[in-house]
């Protein structure tokens, strides 16, 4: 059963992923209409929002666009930051969405940012400890699950992290498409649904993270459980 679903998850993911960078080619190909680049879409929508502490940066990274709390960064990849399509104005406007859930303290991005010093300690336990773990806990029949139980605790830790990111990514999405109607920046209907495209394609790749996180912990669990039943 677990072959087939983690199947269908990369089969799920591999469309998800395809589909996105399709519609981001497509719309990075879309001029917007009132020829704003992303970084200044960016700076309006922050100062709109009453923001004047966060600043916003080009990165090198494509497709590496975040903002980051510990430093109230918006950075954004160069087609996003000199961009001036449809797609730079949603890339730019949902990183900011970000720093807005940041600045009117929303509940969501709170524990995420709480959990991301305990995510990336268990990121960094997951791979080897559950490997060892199902070694070890095969070699003793079933009698030793410990390391599999810090193992399958690590992952649950990121699994949790996945599904908690969902709401955060979604609620930015969401800021992002009012405020980019509202403040006039896609003035059209086709900008404001090529926009709300391209974000609900880069939605959809958090969801499959999330799902598969879930199907990889559900996998080892039952290792551990099911082992130990049967012991």
């Amino acid at each position: 059963m677990y072959l087939i679903l983690f199947i269908g998850i990369m089969v799920v993911s591999l469309i998800v992923q395809t589909r996105f960078k399709n519609k981001f080619k497509k719309y990075s190909e879309m001029p917007l209409g009132n020829g704003m680049s992303g970084a200044e879409i960016a700076q309006k929508m922050l100062n709109d929002n009453g923001i004047y502490d966060v600043k916003v940066l080009s990165i090198p990274d494509r497709l590496g666009d975040h903002y980051n709390p510990s430093d109230k960064t918006v950075n954004l990849s160069p087609e996003v930051y000199s961009g001036r399509s449809v797609a730079a104005a949603a890339v730019a406007a949902h990183e900011c969405g970000h720093a807005v859930q940041h600045a009117k303290a929303y509940k969501w991005l709170g524990f995420r940012s709480a959990m991301v010093p305990m995510v990336n300690a268990a990121s960094k336990l997951t791979s080897w400890v559950l490997m060892l773990g199902v070694m070890l806990f095969a070699f003793s029949k079933g009698g030793n699950p410990w390391l599999l139980a810090v193992g399958v605790g690590a992952l649950a830790i990121t699994t949790i992290f996945s599904f908690i990111t969902l709401p955060v990514e979604f609620d930015a999405s969401n800021r992002a498409l009012e405020w980019l109607n509202h403040a006039g920046v896609t003035y059209n209907g086709e900008e404001h649904d090529g926009a709300k495209d391209a974000l609900k394609w880069a939605a959809m790749t958090y969801v499959v993270a999330a799902l598969s996180a879930l199907v990889t912990l559900l996998y080892y669990a039952s290792i551990l459980f099911g082992g130990r039943r049967s012991d």
